[in-house]
């Protein structure tokens, strides 16, 4: 989401009330279970469950979330957030073809940024991070339509030196095309659950999609491949009419409640934009 989009948004005031928009929606084993607003500014891209020995904290992403710094030196968007063993990170693109930024915070709390220059073949996109439980591994994702996602060291934990490149290591090689992924989250050590802004709707008959990744196996320092499969539509109820966005998600160990970030057409990005709960 652009920060021109939302701006926007709070620019306006709407004349009348629109009737609730609501799209025939259904998550596989994964059922509705409520919701919260999510704030656009500083809600509107991701979300983590963070657990450290000191207590545990869900943590958002947005516009409004970037340091000044961090904008400062290009890197203007930022995407779902991932976590694991105590660590956060945070995934940044800019609109160069410069290098992807991935800060990251310790269970100390303390901060530092690690760099990863672009392969030739890379996109410049990078909507999510989705740390593997073990914490080896940091799955990232690219925009638009692909059949991969790639892996890094994790940042902070398997890499350990910030002034260093951190590398491309191997790819998830998916067994038929995504599109527009926003974020995605380990349920356990073989399976992922992905949130798809997809507007078409020609890769597996609906729009916006919960998918499924599961792997062959646990991540392990090679290609691993995955096979997607379409869970349903995410919600799309709104007091507007038009184009949702979905955003990022998280799995919360802790109860196994599944969260997706959903924000909602028109101006009522301002006002009943959503995160979803989902329990099985």
């Amino acid at each position: 989401m652009r920060l021109n989009k939302i701006v926007a948004a709070f620019t306006l005031v709407p004349a009348i009330l629109l009737s609730t928009v609501t799209a025939a929606q259904a998550t596989g084993p994964w059922q509705k279970i409520g919701s919260d607003v999510a704030r656009p500014l500083d809600e509107s891209q991701g979300l983590a469950t963070i657990e450290r020995p000191g207590g545990t904290t869900i943590r958002y992403t947005g516009i409004g979330t970037i340091p000044p710094g961090v904008a400062a030196r290009g890197w203007n968007h930022v995407g779902d957030p991932g976590t694991a063993k105590g660590y956060y990170i945070e995934p940044y693109q800019r609109d160069d073809r410069g290098a992807k930024l991935f800060r990251v915070q310790a269970p100390d709390g303390s901060w530092s940024e690690y760099q990863h220059a672009l392969e030739s073949w890379e996109a410049n996109n990078n909507s999510f991070a989705a740390v593997s439980p073990d914490g080896g591994w940091m799955v990232a994702g690219e925009y638009g339509t692909m059949d991969r996602f790639l892996v890094h060291p994790t940042p902070g934990i398997a890499a350990k030196d910030p002034a260093k490149n951190l590398p491309y290591a191997f790819a998830i090689r998916l067994d038929r095309p995504v599109r527009d992924i926003q974020g995605c989250d380990f349920v356990t050590a073989t399976q992922l659950l992905c949130s798809s802004n997809d507007p078409a709707g020609s890769l597996f008959g609906i729009t916006k999609p919960l998918l499924q990744v599961d792997l062959a196996g646990a991540l392990n320092g090679s290609d691993v491949t995955g096979r997607v499969s379409a869970l349903g539509q995410l919600p799309l109820e709104s007091g507007c009419s038009g184009e949702f966005e979905t955003e990022g998600i998280d799995f919360d160990e802790r109860d196994g409640t599944l969260r997706v970030v959903v924000l909602s057409p028109s101006i009522c990005i301002a006002f009943d934009s959503k995160t979803w709960r989902f329990r099985r």
